[in-house]
């Protein structure tokens, strides 16, 4: 897909891989970013650029996906980041951070999604990047709801792509390994730069791919699970 001159939303671009995704857009030659967030006046990071348009989007509230889609008609590119993380094991994690994962990375992403296809099907070529991560494809088991939600984000992935392909919207699913951001700050183990996850996404939606291992730990992890599947499944249960 030609990024020159597009027009794209990303959510959850506050801080982190949203707010990187935001700066790769623009340095591949998006002509308007709408950079959203759930706090007014969080979007700081380049808001010198007036090519970045601040907007308040909370993926969990209906109302606001609704409004989103009505301020921002001109969109051509979707990136669904926002997303939230519980730990806690399948039988021992809360109950109620399982529910806000499912809300947010699931659900809302899906709720996004179905309000802006309308847009995007008004702005050809256009393009859906969902951002989920390796362990979508298999669970570790100290983030089992999350990694159930964003199993759950990974074949509605599948889903869409199938149900949007004739509209002229390709969708694309980033499949990212651990990234150093907030999110997983305080936990140790080895990250991957926001900056490099996020070109590698936006290389691959240039590129027209449908499927992104966008870092080396999840591009090495990717393979096994391409080959072997319950492989992988027996590598992340230890």
């Amino acid at each position: 897909m030609n990024l020159a001159g597009s027009v794209a939303l990303v959510t959850g671009a506050n801080r982190g891989l949203g707010a990187r995704l935001v700066a790769e857009l623009l340095r591949a030659g998006a002509a308007k970013v709408y950079a959203t967030s759930r706090t007014p006046g969080a979007i700081t990071a380049g808001s010198a650029d007036s090519r970045i348009h601040a907007l308040v989007l909370d993926v969990t509230d209906p109302a606001r996906v609704t409004d989103a889609a009505a301020t921002a008609p001109d969109v051509n590119v979707l990136v669904n980041n926002a997303g939230v993380l519980a730990f806690g094991s399948a039988l021992g994690g809360d109950l109620t951070s399982f529910e806000r994962d499912l809300r947010t990375n699931y659900l809302g992403t899906l709720r996004v999604t179905r309000a802006f296809a309308p847009v995007l099907g008004r702005n050809t070529p256009a393009a859906v990047v969902n951002v989920l991560t390796i362990i979508a494809l298999a669970p570790a088991g100290a983030m089992a709801g999350y990694c159930a939600s964003k199993a759950a984000a990974h074949s509605i992935t599948q889903a869409l792509r199938a149900e949007l392909r004739d509209r002229g919207i390709t969708v694309l699913g980033a499949y990212p390994g651990s990234i150093d951001t907030d999110m997983l700050a305080g936990v140790e183990m080895d990250k991957a730069p926001p900056e490099v996850v996020a070109e590698r996404i936006v290389a691959g939606l240039a590129a027209g791919e449908t499927t992104v291992f966008p870092d080396d730990a999840s591009a090495s992890a990717g393979s096994v699970y391409l080959s072997d599947p319950l492989k992988f499944e027996r590598l992340l249960a230890g």
